[in-house]
């Protein structure tokens, strides 16, 4: 993904850094974050803000969204995913506690790694 510089106020960053702090994002991946989910709201005016925001904080049922709102949920929660899966690395933790883990290799097999051999 390409990235280009620009500015924001300094109030708004340090508004990104404290809620993606919050949220293990930086503040640059929380203004992304930020940027998507109002893209998609300015997109569809007929979705309300308040109703997202229930919704991925599980105050609400996904269900009682119209199929405009829930597109725009679906689109909060694979950036959620995204970030996560990028900063999962269990290897150091299985390792760690002397537990092996299945691995595919180059070929997509599927190998058993061992702490002994992580290293």
């Amino acid at each position: 993904m390409a990235t280009m510089p620009t500015r924001i106020s300094q109030d708004l960053f340090e508004s990104a850094r404290t809620v993606g702090e919050a949220r293990s994002r930086s503040a640059a991946q929380q203004l992304d974050y930020w940027a998507r989910i109002g893209r998609e709201l300015e997109a569809s005016p007929g979705i309300t803000v308040g109703e997202i925001e229930r919704i991925l904080s599980g105050q609400a049922a996904y269900d009682d969204l119209t199929s405009g709102e829930q597109a725009v949920a679906r689109v909060a929660w694979q950036q959620q995913i995204r970030e996560r899966a990028a900063a999962l690395d269990l290897t150091e933790e299985l390792a760690a506690a002397g537990r092996p883990w299945p691995e595919a290799d180059a070929d997509g097999n599927v190998v058993i790694r061992r702490a002994d051999a992580a290293a």
